[in-house]
């Protein structure tokens, strides 16, 4: 069914424009005119029309055509009003056939930039938003500034945009030109999160090797402090060794002796004694560590305790003590010797005869000499001295050994008035079947004030054995000078005195020593240094 744009009424017909069905009337062709309840002006055509007489029928179609025409261009109206807002843009108020006039919506006045095709001098007008939108485009940063509609703008106002998209939108509503004040920044390439997540692994690999670290250590100073160095192992369990009731140590030491091996107690008895060794008191303390007084069953014994730094001299001195036939009563008879500790603290224990009188230094300061007394202190430590130096060839020999550090106050006098030697952490041995000189891993050396001269030069030639007897020699005659002192003769005994008393000081430097013994040869001067 077709119904009629435009009706007119000329000369009593009723004509009918794009009429439908004519049933037969005839044509006509007629101009079509302006009409004032519409804004749309027509132009002239040519139609196919139909006429009929006017009658009642006809005016009350018309009537009908009309009003339904006027509620067409209504509807049609409101429908570019609604067009019209949602694109942003605004259109004069048109007349829709009827006296009352459309209300305008509220605009908003915004700054176009980069991408504005129907802006004028860089403003645009919408019911929206303005907007203002940086992105990254081919590498560059791009700006872009311009108008939103509402329908659909707050949800692109929302995105607040990522590093991955690369594009930051910002939008303004309070007031006209607004997005001027907008100012976009694209986000960084490393998201915050990336960069908590690195540090937060650096942080855990480190925390993890520091502990791992520290567990490390712990174990290995654990370990160390309870298993000794395998060199310095002494045997096994003390529990696994009994000593009968009754036994002295003269007893045990006798029948070390005579079951062959002459190199002193089996090691089980040694770790037995040093378990059952009980301290009384310190009776000397030096550079190497204390000597103490200890008991074992009753009898005296005298312990030497090490400082943990002068391993070295331990193991050296047990080390020689128990070389095969090196007892002898003018040397120090060793006992035992021990690593005695916990896991927080290690003790080295050497084990040896006491002597209550001391050493030769302090027996020579309070004590002054007869001749015979004299001849028995030179000939007794001669004698020992001699044994030292001395090889024994056999099945079981004893190699020659040199002391090295041979001094007053290493040397031990007995209730009998005679002497033994003592101290050997720095001895060497000679190994005559391979020609060659042991010399011990130590850092110590002899006292200078006793040092040969050889020595003080550093000429004496570590490769011959027989430069370190000479030396002992030397330090010998230091010692017979000193027993001499202190002599009785035509009633008179001098007071003891350290040798070189009047040239060096208490202490003295190799500086000094080499001065007097080596440059001036005081020492082997027959005249006093003054004639």
């Amino acid at each position: 069914m077709h119904l009629p744009c435009c009706v007119f009424l000329s000369d009593g017909q009723c004509v009918f424009i794009r009429t439908g069905d004519c049933r037969g009337r005839r044509s006509c062709t007629v101009n079509t005119h302006t009409h004032t309840p519409h804004t749309h002006t027509h132009t002239p055509h040519t139609h196919s029309l139909c006429s009929v007489r006017m009658d009642v029928g006809g005016w009350s179609v018309w009537w009908v055509m009309v009003l339904l025409e006027i509620s067409l261009q209504t509807a049609a109206s409101s429908l570019d009003a609604i067009l019209l807002g949602n694109s942003g843009k605004k259109k004069g108020v048109q007349d829709t056939g009827s006296d009352a006039a459309v209300v305008p919506k509220h605009f908003l006045w915004c700054h176009c930039y980069h991408h504005c095709p129907e802006s004028t001098n860089n403003t645009c007008r919408t019911d929206g938003y303005c907007f203002s939108m940086v992105e990254e485009e081919g590498g560059a940063v791009v700006l872009t500034a311009g108008c939103l509609g509402r329908v659909g703008s707050e949800f692109q106002c929302r995105d607040t945009g990522s590093s991955h998209q690369k594009r930051v939108l910002e939008c303004c509503t309070d007031q006209d030109y607004c997005n001027r004040d907008l100012h976009p920044v694209l986000p960084s390439l490393s998201s915050p999160d990336g960069d908590i997540h690195l540090i937060a692994l650096m942080i855990s690999v480190s925390l993890c090797t520091f502990i791992f670290t520290f567990i490390l250590l712990f174990c290995y100073f654990r370990y160390k402090k309870q298993v000794p160095p395998p060199h310095y192992s002494l045997g096994l369990d003390p529990d696994q060794i009994f000593i009968p009731a009754g036994e002295s140590l003269s007893d045990l030491i006798h029948q070390s002796q005579s079951s062959g091996s002459g190199s002193g107690l089996p090691l089980l008895v040694q770790r037995t004694i040093g378990k059952q060794i009980q301290l009384v008191g310190q009776v000397g303390k030096g550079r190497y560590g204390e000597v103490w007084l200890g008991r074992w069953r009753g009898e005296r014994v005298a312990v030497k305790v090490f400082f943990t730094t002068e391993e070295a001299s331990w193991f050296r001195e047990t080390e020689i003590y128990q070389t095969v036939l090196m007892r002898h009563d003018n040397i120090l008879g060793f006992i035992a010797a021990d690593i005695k500790g916990t896991g927080s603290w290690t003790q080295l224990y050497l084990i040896t005869d006491y002597h209550e009188d001391g050493s030769l230094y302090d027996y020579l300061k309070s004590t002054a000499l007869d001749a015979a007394a004299a001849l028995r202190l030179a000939h007794s430590a001669a004698a020992g001295l001699c044994h030292l130096h001395t090889e024994i060839f056999g099945t079981q020999g004893k190699p020659a050994i040199a002391h090295r550090d041979l001094k007053s106050k290493n040397v031990l006098v007995k209730r009998n008035g005679s002497c033994c030697i003592a101290d050997l952490g720095l001895a060497v041995r000679f190994l005559s079947d391979r020609n060659e000189v042991d010399v011990p891993m130590n850092t110590r050396v002899g006292t200078k004030r006793f040092m040969a001269p050889e020595v003080l030069e550093e000429t004496l030639n570590r490769n011959h054995f027989q430069s370190y007897i000479m030396a002992d020699m030397y330090s010998f005659g230091l010692i017979l000078w000193e027993i001499c002192r202190r002599c009785v003769s035509g009633g008179m005994v001098e007071e003891y005195q350290l040798p070189y008393h009047e040239y060096v000081p208490t202490d003295p430097s190799y500086e000094d020593m080499r001065e007097i013994v080596c440059i001036k040869r005081i020492g082997r001067r027959s005249q006093p240094l003054d004639q």
